[in-house]
């Protein structure tokens, strides 16, 4: 494990584990998890067969403890831990609704999907609770992913007859006849992350067959022009970069029993200058309606790849100082 500068002034806690064949899922190998706990929360953990002792500042101790108990519960219930999820543990730890995370997590058939930050944990419950939700926040922070997860747990549950997925294809102003190709062609490469989540959360030929009866759906925003969604869990990506008349339209197109979510960066619009973002219009005007609620993510909820964060602060940071951008 790697050396780190601890305060050893305060007694240090001992944890024992009951079932060894789990301890090296819950160090890693070569005790690499273990190190990550000491680096990100500044203790020393030393191990001994199935015992633990986590030396440090008294509050770090005790959130070492409660990631370890919560890693080693996660794989006692049959889960996996990596890196990401003992990052989202150290993340969670601080807070009371950690213990929580089981209630919130998404089952779809091929995973079983729990928060990765308390955003996350709050926006999971938002989904289950409201008819529309809006998320925004940089990217990586799974405002899409765990919609998608949503909508697909929601789907076999039988909550929802069916699954719309849309963006705007504001890269080619929705003038797709332009484009090469026939239809599928011209949409396919912005619809493509909503792919790739639904692929991740049902076998491959379970999405093709639901896309071929209609029970999933992804279309450009302008294909919903004078529809009624009914039994439907309908999402909209990247919504920054639907105009305020397009909102509008997407909003109004709510039936019976269904569920809208909403998505988008407010920071990262593609408008052309002057053009007032549906987003950001939507926000202010319906945001907090009656069964609506909006759920903002920072860059402190990115789960990608830590350098993530890192990239996001740092425009952040440059944007803040006014230093310029390139368009």
């Amino acid at each position: 494990m790697s050396q780190v500068s601890v305060t050893t002034g305060a007694k240090p806690v001992h944890l024992q584990f009951d079932d060894n064949r789990l301890l090296p899922s819950l160090f890693g190998q070569h005790d690499e998890f273990l190190a990550r706990i000491e680096k990100q929360l500044g203790v020393s953990v030393t191990t001994r067969g199935n015992r633990v002792a986590i030396f440090g500042p008294e509050d770090a101790v005790e959130l070492a403890r409660r990631v370890l108990n919560e890693l080693y519960a996660r794989l006692k219930r049959g889960m996996a831990v990596d890196s990401g999820e003992v990052d989202a543990a150290v993340r969670l730890a601080g807070h009371v609704e950690t213990h929580g995370a089981e209630r919130t997590s998404i089952h779809t058939r091929r995973r079983l999907i729990a928060p990765r930050s308390k955003a996350q944990a709050a926006y999971m419950a938002a989904l289950e609770q409201h008819e529309l939700v809006f998320a925004q926040g940089p990217a990586g922070t799974g405002k899409t992913y765990l919609a998608v997860a949503m909508a697909v747990a929601m789907m076999l549950r039988g909550q929802v007859d069916r699954i719309i997925l849309s963006r705007p294809a504001v890269e080619a102003g929705e003038r797709l006849g332009f484009l090469p190709g026939d239809l599928k062609e011209k949409v396919d490469p912005y619809l493509r992350p909503l792919y790739d989540a639904l692929y991740d959360m049902l076998p491959a030929e379970q999405v093709a067959k639901r896309l071929e009866s209609g029970e999933i759906e992804v279309a450009p925003l302008a294909f919903m022009r004078g529809r009624t969604l009914a039994n439907a869990f309908v999402i909209l990506d990247e919504a920054q970069n639907t105009t305020a008349g397009q909102m509008k339209m997407f909003l109004t197109r709510l039936g019976e029993n269904s569920r809208m979510v909403v998505t988008g960066d407010v920071s990262q619009i593609d408008l052309p200058l002057g053009a007032v973002s549906g987003m950001v219009d939507a926000l202010q005007v319906v945001g907090n309606i009656e069964g609506a609620t909006i759920v903002t993510f920072t860059d402190a909820d990115v789960v990608r790849h830590p350098i993530v964060t890192r990239i996001v602060r740092a425009y952040d940071s440059r944007d803040k100082a006014g230093t310029g951008s390139a368009k």
